[in-house]
């Protein structure tokens, strides 16, 4: 099944019931009052975050919501029934915009989360409310009011701690497995991973303390996805709102600067500020070469020489050499790139809340 993240979708709250015109009777009353109730407001429309889902597939066979339209006022000055509420339920991180003006109207960035997008019509006064000296007998009553009716545009942006990017079969579903307990198609060809994958890794500290952080994969990113090659910039919004960038390279490559310049470039087409993000480097498939340490050392050097025109601090950006394939049976190797991800994390992560919020 296709991953549905953006669509356009049309809602419409309800309308406010009509106003009443009745009048009293009673057997000994000929001529009572006027006694016409008010319509009842038409039901609201809102959105709530839902982590059970995961994107917008749900979407693709409806396309239309309106909430419940308020009734009609009665006599003896009875108020209509309200419209019923609409509640539609959307994943964790799912940005609400404005068709149009592509204002955002409501980002649901935290389980439960809920926010008012469509307001139903208001009721129309029935006729009691119309009677004065000059008109005792008032034949009016209001119509309801309209609800809002929107055209909007829900944009699922995944919400994570981290996010791992690199060219395809580069590594980085192997390596989200390694990681954590997440299981995510794996195999020898470009764009294995047509949909991010999530995964929350524990790790726990020598006080045994526990930490989570959730990753995610993000599809393969090649030469002009910011313009749309390859899958394009469909997923480059998905690392947005990571705070730390794993740029995951296969150390077998002949163009390893080349490539992660090549990253660095489409990151920054699509939006400048994620090279201000915290970052570290991968070099992957380590099992594969036939390697001592003056030889990885080696690479290491060719690498940031070719790289520091580019980037001046290259040598400051933690670095590890691993074999995520191996890691998945042995993790003792990828102690020290977790214990690096905790250290960019001293304040509770994503996933932390998400555990905290859960209990509370």
């Amino acid at each position: 099944m296709s991953f549905v993240d953006e669509i356009e979708i049309t809602v419409e709250a309800g309308k406010g019931g009509p106003g009443c015109v009745s009048f009293h009777r009673e057997k000994f009353v000929p001529k009572g009052g006027p006694d016409g109730g008010d319509g009842g407001k038409g039901g609201d429309i809102y959105f709530i975050a839902d982590e059970t889902l995961s994107n917008l597939n749900n979407f693709l066979s409806q396309k239309y919501f309106k909430a419940e339209n308020g009734q009609q006022g009665k006599g003896q000055k009875q108020h209509g029934k309200d419209g019923k509420d609409l509640v539609i339920r959307v994943p964790v991180g799912t940005v609400i915009l404005d068709s149009d003006s592509r204002e955002i109207l409501g980002e649901l960035d935290f389980p439960g989360k809920k926010v008012l997008i469509a307001k139903g019509g208001k009721g129309g006064l029935g006729n009691v409310h119309f009677a004065s000296p000059v008109n005792q007998t008032p034949e009016y009553a209001q119509p309801g009011q309209p609800g809002e009716c929107k055209r909007i545009i829900l944009n699922l942006k995944l919400i994570a701690d981290v996010g791992f990017v690199g060219f395809p079969n580069a590594g980085k579903s192997t390596l989200l497995k390694a990681l954590t307990s997440n299981n995510p198609k794996i195999a020898d060809y470009p764009f294995t991973t047509l949909n991010p994958n999530l995964g929350v890794l524990f790790y726990i500290n020598e006080d045994l303390s526990e930490r989570r952080i959730l990753l995610a994969d993000i599809p393969g990113i090649i030469e002009g996805a910011s313009k749309g090659v390859g899958l394009g910039i469909s997923f480059l919004k998905h690392i947005e709102r990571v705070n730390v960038i794993i740029y995951i390279l296969d150390i077998n490559s002949i163009q390893l600067a080349k490539e992660y310049k090549t990253l660095q470039l489409e990151l920054s087409e699509y939006s400048p500020e994620l090279l201000k993000k915290k970052s570290i480097i991968v070099f992957n498939k380590i099992d594969l070469l036939n390697y001592d340490e003056d030889f990885i050392q080696m690479i290491y050097e060719d690498f940031c020489r070719d790289v520091e025109s580019f980037q001046k601090n290259i040598r400051k950006v933690p670095v590890f050499f691993i074999s995520a394939n191996d890691a998945i049976q042995n993790k003792e190797q990828l102690k020290p790139l977790m214990q690096q991800l905790i250290k960019f994390f001293p304040l509770p992560t994503y996933a932390e809340i998400l555990v905290h919020k859960r209990v509370v």
